[in-house]
């Protein structure tokens, strides 16, 4: 019985070795993988820089367009004669100017 048990560890031996030997690996490598990934988190790529400016441009397109639509009510309004609607309609007016130089133009059509 002894034989056999004594057999059995000198024959895992080779196995034990690889699974210590991997184990060491990954706690050498571990830090490595640990700084990489907060670098990772920390940068921004550009592909993700794209995509942000992006948003930025489609938010301020939308923002203006409402205030298009509002200052034309308002125009409206103010030629019925509704004053109040007129200081809106300049107020709303200066809101769209504000705006107007973030939101790029589009390009002309080309007739080809």
């Amino acid at each position: 019985m002894r034989g056999l048990s004594l057999f059995l560890a000198v024959s895992s031996l080779p196995l034990l070795s690889g699974c210590l030997a991997r184990a060491a690996v990954d706690v050498v490598t571990a830090p490595v993988r640990v700084a990489s990934s907060a670098v990772d988190l920390a940068t921004t790529s550009q592909s993700e820089r794209d995509e942000k400016r992006g948003r930025e441009m489609r938010k301020r397109e939308e923002e203006l367009g409402k205030l298009e639509r509002r200052h034309e009510k308002q125009r409206k309004e103010c030629d019925e004669g509704d004053r109040g609607a007129c200081d809106d309609a300049r107020q709303t007016y200066a809101e769209m100017q504000e705006i107007m130089p973030y939101v790029p133009l589009d390009p002309p059509e080309r007739d080809d």
